[in-house]
């Protein structure tokens, strides 16, 4: 029986004191997201280091040494970007940062626009700079349904931000719950893209002219 592969612990205080360190223009949680999307790209040109770049604008940041180079890419490419790598099985699957919310204009502003963020991230590192990407035809029907709550939390983001748009506590708290629903929704659809990519690799390694159908 092969062994179960062991994934390096994640420092999450440490990943987010060296993107503040380095002022990285990209979020932690979008980190996140645009590891794993780039993870699961069907292709077998996954690169951590060219996604680290990027996170920086496609250039790394100033070092005042390569220790200080090697610490982050060891922070960020051996600790995060591995420990990712594991969610690409149906029994560790890929899940959303929760966190609690308060159900206030604010609180579910903030909620709405961080959903839409870590789509936008998985999507950016799955496309990778790219305009057009081959995925399987499962994947793609997953893609479709991500766009489309990707659209409507933009949607409740624009809504709740707008102060002309008068609405009491209980409104704002019916229209969190509806957002915390969607949760394990996004998690689904992204787990069948991870999943559906995974197939895609394998099915390539034996029929390299095997592709799927085209999502931009």
């Amino acid at each position: 029986m092969a062994k179960t592969p062991k994934f390096p612990s994640v420092d999450e205080k440490k990943v987010r004191s060296l993107l503040e360190k380095y002022r990285c223009p990209v979020p932690y949680h979008v980190v996140r997201f645009r590891f794993m999307g780039n993870i699961a790209i069907p292709e077998m040109s996954a690169s951590p280091l060219e996604v680290v770049k990027s996170l920086w604008g496609r250039e790394l940041p100033e070092f005042e040494n390569m220790e200080a180079l090697n610490d982050l890419l060891g922070i960020l490419v051996n600790g995060l970007w591995n420990n990712l790598t594991r969610h690409q099985k149906r029994a560790e699957p890929f899940r959303l940062l929760r966190a609690p919310v308060e159900p206030t204009r604010e609180g579910l502003a903030t909620h709405a626009l961080m959903r839409q963020q870590e789509i936008d991230g998985f999507v950016d590192g799955l496309f990778n700079g790219r305009e057009e990407v081959h995925l399987p035809e499962k994947a793609c029907g997953s893609m479709d349904v991500l766009s489309e709550l990707r659209a409507m939390l933009a949607g409740i983001h624009a809504l709740v931000t707008d102060d002309a748009k008068i609405a009491s506590g209980r409104e704002f708290a019916a229209t969190l719950k509806r957002v915390q629903q969607l949760t394990p929704i996004i998690e689904r659809e992204m787990n069948a893209v991870v999943l559906a990519c995974l197939r895609a690799r394998r099915q390539a390694l034996k029929s390299p002219d095997f592709s799927g159908p085209t999502f931009h």
